[in-house]
């Protein structure tokens, strides 16, 4: 999904487009996949857990591969569109899938542990689309990233164990409207949702952007040193299973408004001029973040009583669709007033963000389950 964000200023240039528009190559996908997710978590409750995730990951690794072959930029979009929609059958349904195989009490850390993958899994797309490119071109590192994709669907297709917890149910339209319904209807889910609209737009936007400063003047780097920049996610594998363990023995309360002032306080510190402490704020904000993901994910799952899959798609809506909205208007902030003007808009994404998790620190837990009719 992001392995192109090192290569907007590249795409800028090559299409002769401005930052937002280049900003597509990954709003066209995180877009469809918010669209698209509403359907696929349901899928699965009718199709499997495994059998969806399965299809996802070969379908856009195989889109993925081809999408170099565009010979425009409306095709390019188009092909990572689609992309998008083949990939929505992973994330939410990843989720449900531990949420339900795993122990209650270890459902923290098993969902820290997936966002700590997700965080390797982006910084070494990143990484290595950087170095490749640098080497061959934009369009054969893109071509060699769908090969990795294929090579890790059948891996996982041949390694996956399946549901054990699991039990299909038919699909209906109206029970599944109903669901979603009573999920945007419960107070502390719609924090968690709105959470996760701030959160990611933040992130995503930082990361979209960062690449048109460290390539500009006083820094000049080359493709490959913005792509290894990514390496701080690495952090990311640490702090979301380790704050996803101490969220499960502190409480989620306790330590989710923490990462959310890290990420401000990382954010801040990308002002300052050397390279050193623009690398340290990034740290500071991925840290953060993935924190924060894997505690918003395990609280989804563990608030939501009923029709798990639709609650963790509707919080993916919500984080995708923050991903698209934000990500795409931090490039107007970026060409008004540079590197500030996007620090200054996310500052205020994330300052209504920490007064959601502050929000948060007093929510009630819920007493009873909610009826729903089978979907």
């Amino acid at each position: 999904m992001y392995c192109v964000q090192p290569l907007l200023p590249l795409f800028a240039r090559e299409f002769h487009i401005s930052a937002a528009a280049s900003s597509l190559a990954i709003s066209s996908v995180t877009g469809s996949v918010a669209v698209a997710i509403l359907l696929a978590g349901s899928v699965s409750e009718a199709w499997g857990r495994k059998s969806v995730m399965t299809v996802s990951m070969f379908a856009s690794a195989a889109l993925t591969t081809l999408s170099p072959l565009a010979p425009s930029w409306a095709s390019f979009l188009s092909m990572r569109t689609l992309e998008g929609i083949a990939f929505s059958g992973l994330p939410a349904v990843a989720m449900a899938y531990l949420s339900e195989e795993m122990d209650r009490s270890a459902v923290g850390l098993a969902m820290g542990l997936y966002v700590g993958g997700t965080a390797v899994g982006g910084m070494s797309g990143r990484f290595l689309i950087g170095i490749l490119t640098d080497w061959t071109g934009w369009r054969f590192a893109l071509a060699a990233m769908g090969g990795i994709g294929l090579v890790a669907a059948f891996i996982f297709w041949r390694s996956l164990p399946r549901s054990a917890h699991f039990h299909a149910r038919p699909m209906h339209t109206g029970a599944l409207l109903r669901s979603f319904g009573q999920h945007l209807s419960e107070p502390g889910l719609r924090l968690l949702f709105a959470e996760g609209f701030l959160l990611m737009g933040a992130f995503v936007s930082v990361y979209n952007y960062i690449g048109f400063r460290l390539i500009a003047a006083p820094y000049s780097l080359s493709q490959a040193e913005v792509g290894s920049v990514f390496v701080v996610y690495l952090v990311g594998t640490v702090s979301s299973a380790w704050v996803g363990h101490l969220a499960g023995r502190l409480g989620r309360r306790k330590v989710f408004w923490c990462v959310v002032a890290l990420m401000l306080a990382g954010l801040l510190t990308t002002l300052l001029k050397p390279l050193i402490f623009i690398i340290l704020g990034l740290t500071m904000f991925t840290f953060g973040f993935f924190g924060a993901h894997s505690v918003l994910s395990s609280w989804v799952g563990l608030r939501a009583l009923h029709a798990k899959a639709q609650a963790s798609a509707l919080y993916l809506f919500f984080y995708y669709l923050g991903s698209s909205v934000a990500g795409t208007a931090g490039g107007f902030f970026w060409k008004l007033y540079g590197w500030a003007g996007v620090v200054t808009f996310l500052a205020g994404l994330l300052g209504m963000a920490l007064a959601v998790s502050l929000r948060l620190t007093r929510l009630e837990p819920i007493t009873q389950v909610a009826i729903v009719p089978p979907l």
